[in-house]
Order: structure tokens, then sequence, then C-alpha cells
């Protein structure tokens, strides 16, 4: 089973130009991707695929999205014990923190990271694709 969900919440659409270069790279590699707004997900979809990449930026103080994405990926985090995940999102400032933080929450939760983060200050540039691409097809492997 290589069906991918692509799991995210954008507010300025760089974060949601992230998931479109995921989806393409998992369909591109031989996988089967479906695009998710963190409002379209929860924790009974989470068995239906193989591998979950969630994208969100820094809010705040570098925090994830509270309103839609946090009780989403709150209400999944007991489902992730041994699924291959993936993080990804962009930012405006700070230094990645929030991404850092997350990653290790997901650690905690017994998920298997399958490639670090990725990220990007603004919209995603040439080299950031390259790194989504790759994401992409660590969610396949």
């Amino acid at each position: 089973m290589n069906n991918v969900a692509i799991v995210f919440w954008s507010g300025t659409g760089n974060t949601e130009s992230m998931a479109n270069i995921i989806f393409n790279g998992v369909n591109s590699n031989g996988g089967e991707a479906k695009l998710f707004n963190a409002s379209e997900f929860s924790a009974n979809l989470v068995d239906d695929y193989s591998a979950i990449a969630f994208g969100c930026p820094a809010m705040g103080a570098e925090e994830l999205e509270d309103s839609e994405f946090l009780p989403m990926f709150n209400d999944c985090e007991s489902k992730l014990n041994g699924k291959k995940i993936s993080l990804f999102g962009s930012y405006g400032w700070g230094d990645g923190e929030w991404i850092r933080t997350w990653t290790d929450t997901c650690i905690s939760d017994g998920a298997i990271v399958t490639h670090d983060a990725v990220i990007c200050c603004g919209e995603p540039t040439s080299d950031t694709e390259v790194e989504l691409v790759d994401l992409a097809k660590s969610l396949l492997a």
C-alpha cells in the first residue's frame, strides 16, 4: 500500500504550494497521494494511509496553527505509533523551533519520521522543491 495523505493548513499559500509539490512527487514516483486541508482530516482516516505528510506554517511564537490544524493533529496523535510520517511548513521569522518541537512530539508519539522536516522562508524555492520531492519519495520507501 503506497497511498499517502498530505494534510496541511496554509494561511498565505506557501505551505499549500509545498503540499502540492509533495503530492506531485508521490504520484510521479509510483504512489497515490490525496490532499487534505486540516479541516477535512481526522484520526478516523489515519489507518487508511500507509504514510502521512503533515504541513503547517509557523504561527505566533513559532507554534502550530491552533484553530484548525492543532486540534486535528492532536486528535491524530494517538494513531501515529508506527505510522510513517514527514513534516513540512513555511515560516516568515524565527529559526524553525516550531518544526523541531513538532518533530520531537511525533517521535514521542512513536511515529516513524521518514525524512528531515522541510521548511522554507516564504515561498518554496527550487532547492526546497528538490527537498520536498525527496520527502515524497521517503514516504513511499
